[in-house]
């Protein structure tokens, strides 16, 4: 091989290296993206960690007391039939995908005959008193996910305060002896107690001395009190 065909070979190689980085340097210039100044990805909708320790739902849910105080248990029914495909609500009646539901009100939770419960409705169960009382069922009907730890209930739960209402109260219904309707707590007294009742004018705030109002001063306006003459001695005899 002579040098001119050495010369074209390295020629050659030279112009491709020479294409290549000064392509890469136009591809890096047309394609330039700047680094986050934080590395990773935001995911847009991501529960916070308090959300997630809830369920991803929040707590605070309606008195029960407040709801059935304006609830119709006729527009209730109309809610039950989004209960109707897992449950019936007869006395007596069969269990389907859930129980009966006929005298829910104050039922042992987790005892209906013939029912499979899962294991997070039998722990449940186990708190406080066991049964399905006002504030139980407001809280699970609102969120069943959210109050059973669990469960296998798929109903995602009835959030608007007027329709729960109206479901619990038709709820009540569903009983040969309906249950006593909750009543709301009494609003705590003022610190402190009641406050004293203002004294009258003229009268003495010393319970140890005479309640009994003084007479005016004179001077003030009154006529002063003047002294009783003794009565003039009788004859004698």
């Amino acid at each position: 091989m002579n040098s001119f065909e050495a010369n074209k070979i390295f020629g050659a190689v030279l112009g491709v290296v020479f294409v290549l980085f000064g392509g890469s340097l136009l591809a890096e210039g047309w394609f330039h993206s700047e680094l986050p100044e934080k590395p990773g990805y935001a995911i847009e909708g991501a529960a916070t960690p308090a959300a997630a320790a809830t369920g991803g739902a929040s707590n605070e849910v309606t008195p029960v007391a407040q709801l059935l105080a304006s609830a119709n248990a006729d527009a209730g029914l109309a809610q039950f039939k989004k209960c109707q495909a897992c449950h019936s609500g007869e006395k007596g009646g069969p269990n389907k995908v859930g129980p009966d539901l006929w005298d829910l009100v104050e039922r042992p939770i987790a005892t209906h005959e013939g029912f499979a419960y899962s294991a997070g409705m039998k722990a449940y169960a186990a708190e406080g008193d066991g049964k399905w009382d006002w504030d139980k069922l407001n809280h699970f009907i609102h969120g069943p996910k959210d109050t059973v730890k669990g469960t296998a209930m798929g109903f995602a739960g009835i959030k608007n305060d007027k329709d729960r209402g109206d479901l619990l109260a038709y709820l009540r219904t569903l009983s040969d002896s309906p249950k006593a309707l909750p009543t709301a707590e009494a609003a705590p007294a003022p610190e402190g107690g009641a406050p004293a009742p203002e004294a009258p004018a003229g009268a003495t705030t010393n319970p140890g001395e005479d309640s009994q109002p003084q007479a005016p001063a004179a001077g003030t306006g009154a006529t002063p009190a003047q002294p009783s003459t003794p009565p003039a001695p009788a004859p004698a005899p």
